[in-house]
């Protein structure tokens, strides 16, 4: 803590204790305001200047601004901002002295009639003042606000006082889940929950958290994904179902990722891969219009058009359009690795041949597909739980969707075959003892649900931090995270 911070601190600590030494409370159990600043000012919008009204109302709010020693206040509340003007002519002379002791960033309470200034400022002339909580840390200067982004992050409640455009953002972000949640329910999806703490991991290829249970005395994997416990609901008779939440991946920190994120996975039963494409592209257009009042978005530089079906392009496709090298001719992986040298992509440390045309997608390809696109296909060795593609046993159904350069979902024809999905587990398996930590694990319960009879279903899933990230225009998933994982702090 700083000199000046503790300086500014033993002054409130001051004020405090001369509240305090009046019998007066500045933290009470309670306080109930019946208005709040944006209804006021769009109710009293055309309230001409120099008029007085006898409308009396009661407001609660942070002092973020305090001008003549407290004669003008500026209110905000979580809607909007509203000014109160503190008279002594109008106030108690107790009152009076709890305005004494206000500092910028006190929550307030007033109670007062409504007028318009002279100068046109809609105002509370307040009639009762009140502390209702002292805030004993100084607010950051108010022109200049939290504009360390290390700060903005740690301190993530100073940065929604100060910073309207941070709390536009996060309300954003809670209005696009709610609207993503009444789109399943409208379609008849069931929004269910499934277990965060599994004792295999697997439903994605990821790098999981491993914790500890001290009753079982057993080691458990914090969710990488909930599909295979979302699917073993299909198989029990729920046909459409739905979950958002929380998943945990140990892997690296960037401007796409925090090890912990909110995704969204949905599974519909009697449905197949382009069923899902059909459903992510709707759904997406819904939650833009719902949220933004409009399909068509600005992203950075980009104006991107969600209101048609995304189109649907092979990734073999892509992968020949932008590096020049058709990876279905290499029939063996060094074949795969050679080809993608010759794209200026080293893929030699890559396992498998769709490891390859994973690597030279994600370096040649992915940072171009702005607007909305399905990259269809993906080879079957690094998806194990998708069908095989109907026309090509190299690839699987199993697409992933790209909107702004960024992967913002996928989804499956999921694999039924219980005996297919054994040998895909097994493969997985000899991945994972060759040395790949992120490949999935046997799962024989998961097998055994499945020869109880999976009907063909369509799979997705969608990272919810990444669409908001789309339809807020924001740099970064800490922006749209209300608490990002930071490294600690010495």
């Amino acid at each position: 803590m700083s000199n000046e911070t503790n300086i500014h601190r033993d002054s409130r600590l001051a004020k405090l204790k001369a509240l305090q030494d009046r019998g007066y409370n500045p933290y009470p159990y309670r306080f109930q305001p019946d208005a709040f600043a944006a209804d006021l000012q769009e109710k009293y919008k055309n309230l001409e200047a120099g008029t007085d009204t006898e409308d009396r109302v009661t407001i609660a709010g942070r002092a973020m601004a305090v001008r003549n020693s407290g004669m003008f206040i500026d209110v905000k509340d979580a809607s909007g901002k509203i000014q109160a003007f503190c008279h002594k002519n109008h106030l108690s002379e107790n009152d009076m002295e709890i305005l004494k002791n206000l500092d910028v960033g006190d929550i307030v309470g007033i109670s007062g009639y409504i007028r318009r200034t002279p100068r046109g400022e809609l105002s509370i002339a307040a009639e009762k003042f009140d502390i209702i909580s002292k805030s004993l840390q100084p607010l950051p200067e108010k022109f200049h606000g939290l504009t360390d982004v290390d700060a903005r992050y740690r301190q993530r409640y100073v940065d929604f006082i100060m910073n309207d455009d941070s709390r536009e953002v996060f309300k954003k972000r809670c209005e696009i889940t709610s609207a993503i949640r009444r789109y399943f329910e409208d379609h008849k999806f069931l929004e269910v929950e499934t277990p965060i703490l599994h004792t295999i991991m697997g439903g994605a290829s990821a790098k999981p958290f491993i914790t500890h249970h001290n009753s079982l005395d057993m080691d458990l994997y914090l969710r990488v994904a909930p599909e295979l416990f979302l699917k073993r609901l299909v198989v029990g008779g729920f046909d459409r179902v739905f979950e958002i939440g929380r998943n945990f991946r140990n892997e690296g920190i960037d401007k796409n990722h925090n090890p912990e994120f909110t995704a969204l996975e949905a599974y519909m039963a009697y449905a197949d891969y382009n069923d899902m494409a059909d459903l992510i592209s709707d759904m997406v257009g819904y939650v833009a219009e719902k949220v933004l009042g409009t399909r068509k978005i600005t992203f950075g530089e980009h104006e991107i058009d969600l209101s048609k079906p995304f189109p649907k392009k092979p990734i073999i496709d892509l992968i020949k359009e932008h590096a020049g090298i058709d990876l279905l001719q290499a029939e063996t992986l060094d074949e795969a690795k050679a080809m993608a040298r010759s794209a200026g992509v080293n893929a030699d440390d890559c396992s498998c041949w769709g490891k390859v045309v994973q690597e030279v997608f994600d370096e040649k390809v992915e940072h171009l597909l702005i607007q909305p696109v399905h990259v269809m296909d993906m080879p079957r060795d690094i998806s194990p739980l998708a069908k095989t593609n109907r026309h090509n046993p190299r690839l699987v159904e199993h697409f992933d969707t790209y909107i702004g350069g960024m992967e913002m979902g996928c989804a499956y024809s999921e694999l039924s075959n219980p005996l297919e999905q054994r040998e895909r587990f097994e493969a997985q398996a000899a991945e994972r003892a060759a040395g790949d930590d992120e490949a999935q694990m046997l799962d024989e319960d998961f097998i055994n649900a499945l020869e109880n009879g999976l009907p063909p279903t369509g799979g997705m899933g969608m990272g919810i931090d990444r669409l908001a990230i789309l339809l807020t225009n924001s740099a970064t998933i800490r922006d749209v995270i209300a608490f990002p994982t930071l490294r600690k702090k010495d």
